[in-house]
C-alpha cells in the first residue's frame, strides 16, 4: 500500500488525470490533493471575502472530481481547471447579487484588505515572516485591481495560462486580455515599487 502511495506521488499531472478518468480513486485523490493549494491560492487573489474561499475551493475540487471523465485531452487539464475556477468565481458573484468591486486603474486606494495567508512550511522563521509580509502586500495590491484586470493577471502570472487560454476562459479577445494584463502590471509595479 505504501508503494502504491509513492507511485501516485511520483506520477505526472497528466498521468494522474488519465488514471482518474479510468475510475482509479487513488489517482483522483492524489490529483485533488495536489491541486487544492493551487485552487485555494487562486481564490485568495481573486476575492477579499475570506469566508467564501474554502467553499469556493471545495466547489471547484468537487466539479473536477465529478467531471474529470468529460475532459477529452488530459494535457489541457490546467486550462480546464482554470475555466472551472473562473466559472465558480463568477457564479459566486452572481449568487451573492453584489457587483464586483470597481476601482479606477489610475486611482490611488487607501483601503486596507484582510488577506488570507498561505504559510510556507519550508522556510526558516525570518524568511517565512518576510515572505508572508511581502505576500500580504502583493495580495492586497492585486485585490485593489478592477475585477477583469485581477482575473487576467492571476490567470497569467499565477496559473500560467496563455493569452489565448485566458481570452477563451474570460470570453474576451486576445487584445483585450493583453491590454488588461499590461495595465494591471503597470498598476502593480507602481503600487509595489516601494517594496520590490
Amino acid at each position: 500500500m505504501t508503494g502504491n502511495k509513492l507511485t501516485y506521488k511520483k506520477m505526472s499531472l497528466k498521468e494522474l488525470v488519465v488514471f482518474a478518468q479510468q475510475d482509479d480513486f487513488k489517482a483522483l485523490e492524489e490529483l485533488i490533493k495536489r491541486e487544492q493549494r493551487n485552487v485555494f491560492a487562486a481564490f485568495c487573489y481573486m476575492t477579499n471575502d475570506r469566508e467564501t474561499i474554502p467553499d469556493l475551493t471545495q466547489d471547484v475540487l468537487l466539479k473536477i472530481a465529478k467531471n474529470i471523465k468529460n475532459l477529452k485531452h488530459p494535457n489541457i487539464f490546467k486550462s480546464w481547471e482554470n475555466q472551472i475556477i473562473i466559472n465558480v468565481f463568477y457564479d459566486s458573484l452572481r449568487k451573492s447579487q453584489r457587483k464586483p468591486m470597481t476601482i479606477s486603474i489610475d486611482e490611488e486606494s487607501e483601503d486596507s484588505y484582510q488577506v488570507t495567508q498561505i504559510p510556507d512550511k519550508k522556510s526558516k522563521p525570518v524568511d517565512k515572516c518576510l515572505t508572508a509580509e511581502l505576500e500580504k502586500i502583493i495580495k492586497s495590491a492585486i485585490l485593489t485591481l478592477p475585477e477583469p484586470f485581477r482575473v487576467a493577471i492571476i490567470l497569467r502570472e499565477l496559473q500560467g495560462l496563455s493569452y489565448e487560454e485566458i481570452a477563451h476562459a474570460t470570453n474576451a479577445t486576445v487584445g483585450t486580455v493583453k491590454s488588461r494584463i499590461s495595465r494591471a502590471r503597470g498598476k502593480l509595479q507602481n503600487d509595489l515599487k516601494a517594496y520590490i
